[in-house]
């Protein structure tokens, strides 16, 4: 009997497809390893729909990110995002970008892990950085040292993202790249986890 997802004719997304079967695709990752821009090419390649938990939390609050945070506190921010998450959890199969502290929150990330197949995008200092100092919508970005305060983040928050089911290293390509290589690691864990 052979297995279809390992069937030779078929092509990288097609087989990334069977891989995902009736599971939900999860980005999480730090602000600026690409969740959102990878995720919309890998859901675009999947034939799937695509969600940012980020736009999702906006419009159900009808406050942007940083609004929220300012008026409500990281904490409040986190329960109503660990709500939004279940909740888009509970449909697949689709794409779903995180918010860079969704998979830090202990609810959030036992909810990811029962309801789809993780992948961490994986991003040195330099690179959040050129990507992410050109804007200031970062809400914990504002301090007075934005680019430590990110390298702090990336200290606490590593050792809990790499609990993620897959690891792709998120560097400067170009993002059509980026979500191939998402895709083959899809089928590389499915393959992995057939053969144990």
């Amino acid at each position: 009997m052979s297995d279809p997802v390992l069937k030779v004719g078929d092509s990288l997304k097609d087989r990334a497809r069977a891989a995902l079967g009736s599971r939900n695709l999860i980005l999480v990752g730090l602000m600026g390893a690409g969740k959102s821009s990878v995720g919309r090419l890998v859901a675009h390649q999947l034939g799937v729909p695509f969600i940012d938990s980020d736009v999702e939390i906006e419009r159900v609050s009808r406050m942007a990110i940083s609004e929220l945070f300012a008026a409500y506190g990281e904490e409040e921010f986190r329960a109503l995002e660990t709500r939004v998450m279940k909740r888009l959890l509970k449909n697949g199969p689709r794409v779903i970008s995180t918010g860079g502290g969704a998979f830090v929150n202990e609810q959030t990330r036992k909810h990811i892990k029962k309801s789809g197949l993780s992948v961490w995008l994986k991003a040195d200092l330099d690179v959040l950085w050129e990507r992410v100092n050109k804007r200031d919508t970062r809400p914990l970005l504002k301090t007075e040292n934005p680019k430590q305060t990110l390298k702090n983040l990336m200290n606490a928050r590593y050792p809990i993202y790499a609990e993620a089911d897959i690891t792709v290293l998120s560097r400067d390509v170009r993002k059509e790249i980026m979500a191939d290589e998402v895709l083959k690691a899809m089928i590389e864990a499915q393959t992995e986890s057939a053969v144990s």
